[in-house]
């Protein structure tokens, strides 16, 4: 075993990439039976809620393109855009792409900004009034380029001919028809707020009268009231049916919670009968799991396009009312019949299975022997893996070169593979953000992807033997505390290799009890190993490094058994020759 310290390297060497080959142990699914069994698609690894560190209520969130968008109802004032490449939005680049003009009705008050695509075009829908809620109304933003964080051009109130008080609207594409579906109120006085529908001719026009859909008249829907509520309305598809789902019961409250109205196959949207409204909330308080309100969603997919997501807001206190409102994610499941099967929201503790391809970076353009990466995101300075998506359609070995951020090109190289092969790189981050650019070098190979297989412990299970906590010395910004004793101090599931093999782990842990200490890493169905770790500062985190056979697709790692306390930052994970 070496140790390794994870002290950053400065001048020239903090930039080094080193170049791991495979040699004849070359992954690649055309040439090995064994790897066709199993569909590689990324490292894996889990997350936890919430999505991000700062209030975040009234989650809107579109994945497009290879990056994930996100805004949401920021101090009222104006409006904020994050992107980043996973779901977990805590380290995502922010921008705020528009400040209300003073002195207009849409000056103040600026709730629940949607994001959307369509039609080729980035539009954003919020609500504004001009500081007295009773003059609540739609307007629209679109943008002056393809790009979601750039500028946008203000573009007017969206409204019906009544003109009333009107929040949490959305554009909905049903059936090659565009509608408007928001929350308002019947008259001018705020006693409910119901979900209405309306024709549109264009993203930025009503073209038709409102149709009343649903009013809050099940008790879960008054809870807190009056006023009594249905709003943040959200549209799902699946199946080729659609539903909304929308907020009810007062979002001040606990009891905020989601329903949902399901139109009948290719029936009328406009028809209010062609609407069935569930009696109870699909997603509500979770007093076990310490989830308060739920509510105000948005959907969006995987990477891969396979799986759907719900984001919504919820509070971690019964009482914090619209306090400590931040993003939380998890997937959607259907049963046999077609029925939403969305269970009780998951508590801040729980490791949550990313989405499907999560964390694999695709080279644009396609087929190219050259490709740029930006946005990828590092807390500190650190070495981590690397692994590089390729085709080498050549009989030979070639040589291609690896740069991160403004480094000296480091060779690697890339053995023959007609379908997509696979190489392990380490490769040095600086603390923010970073690119990375990959050459597959002579003409016949191409680069496809890019992963970092790295599984931050805060993320992990935490066993009987461990305790998360942050510090701002770690990779991802948290630790877990093994305890002293026998038992599982940490289990990072849904670690996916591409194939059966032998890998090694890197296992980076501070030791702090002033003596050497161990502990053991195990697969679990599999082997383990011992780790020893050298006595130092309570934050200087070394790796040590242990081969184990892995099979492809899921494996769990578990860490158990430590003879001290030790502070474990993460595993990484690169393969054997």
């Amino acid at each position: 075993m070496k140790a390794t310290t994870k002290r950053w390297l400065t001048g020239a060497a903090a930039l080094l990439v080193i170049a791991i080959g495979w040699g004849g142990w070359l992954m690649n699914a055309g040439e090995k039976k064994e790897a066709s069994d199993y569909a590689y698609n990324g490292h894996g690894g889990t997350f936890k809620n919430t999505l991000a560190e700062l209030d975040t209520p009234d989650p809107s969130v579109v994945y497009h393109d290879g990056y994930y968008y996100m805004t949401f109802t920021h101090n009222g004032a104006d409006v904020m855009v994050m992107k980043s490449r996973t779901i977990d939005f805590k380290d995502a680049q922010r921008k705020t792409v528009w400040y209300p003009d003073v002195g207009t009705n849409y000056s103040a008050e600026l709730w629940a900004p949607e994001i959307q695509y369509m039609q080729g075009k980035w539009y954003i829908y919020f609500a504004a009034d001009d500081g007295r809620n009773e003059n609540h109304r739609m307007f629209a933003l679109q943008a002056d380029t393809d790009d979601p964080m750039g500028s946008y051009t203000f573009k007017g109130q969206i409204t019906d001919d009544t003109d009333k008080w009107a929040i949490d609207g959305l554009a909905a594409e049903i059936g090659g028809k565009l509608y408007f579906v928001w929350s308002g109120w019947e008259g001018d006085v705020n006693a409910q707020q119901n979900t209405y529908i309306a024709p549109m001719s264009d993203p930025l026009t009503i073209s038709g009268p409102r149709v009343l859909l649903s009013e809050p008249d099940l008790d879960w829907e008054k809870a807190g009231g009056p006023p009594y509520i249905n709003e943040g309305q959200s549209i799902l598809h699946h199946n080729g049916q659609v539903h909304i789902v929308y907020s009810g019961a007062g979002s001040w409250t606990p009891y905020y919670a989601l329903g949902m109205l399901t139109l009948a196959k290719d029936a009328d949207p406009l028809d209010p009968a062609s609407w069935t409204k569930r009696e109870q909330p699909i997603l509500s308080m979770d007093e076990a799991a310490g989830v308060f309100g739920p509510g105000h969603n948005s959907f969006t997919t995987s990477p891969d396009g396979t799986e759907q997501w719900i984001v919504y807001h919820a509070t971690s206190g019964s009482g914090d009312g619209w306090s400590n409102r931040k993003a939380r994610a998890q997937k959607l499941s259907w049963d046999e019949a077609g029925e939403l099967m969305l269970g009780k929201p998951l508590s801040l503790e729980t490791a949550i299975a990313v989405p499907s391809g999560t964390g694999v970076f695709k080279a644009k353009p396609e087929g190219a022997t050259e490709a740029s990466f930006d946005l990828i995101p590092a807390r500190v300075n650190t070495n981590a893996p690397l692994l590089i998506h390729y085709r080498n359609e050549t009989d030979g070995t070639l040589q291609g070169s690896v740069v991160a951020n403004d480094g000296k090109p480091v060779a690697i190289e890339l053995p023959p593979a007609r379908t997509t092969g696979y190489v392990y790189a380490d490769v040095a981050l600086v603390a923010g953000m970073n690119d990375i650019r990959v050459t597959a070098g002579d003409a016949g190979a191409v680069i496809e992807a890019i992963e970092l297989p790295r599984y931050e412990a805060e993320f992990a299970e935490i066993g009987p033997q461990g305790t998360a906590d942050e510090n701002a010395y770690a990779s991802g910004g948290g630790i877990v505390k093994l305890a002293s004793g026998e038992g599982v101090g940490a289990r990072f599931a849904n670690v996916l290799v591409p194939r059966t093999g032998e890998y090694e782990l890197r296992v980076a842990a501070a030791n702090p009890s002033g003596q050497p200490e161990k502990m053991t890493v195990r697969v679990e169905e599999g082997k383990s190993a011992k780790l020893e770790f050298p006595s130092g500062d309570r934050n200087a985190f070394t790796t040590q490094s242990v081969t184990l056979r892995l099979k492809a697709g899921a494996n769990a790692l578990i860490l158990e058994d430590a003879t001290a306390e030790l502070r474990v930052d993460y595993i990484d994970l690169i393969t054997m020759k």
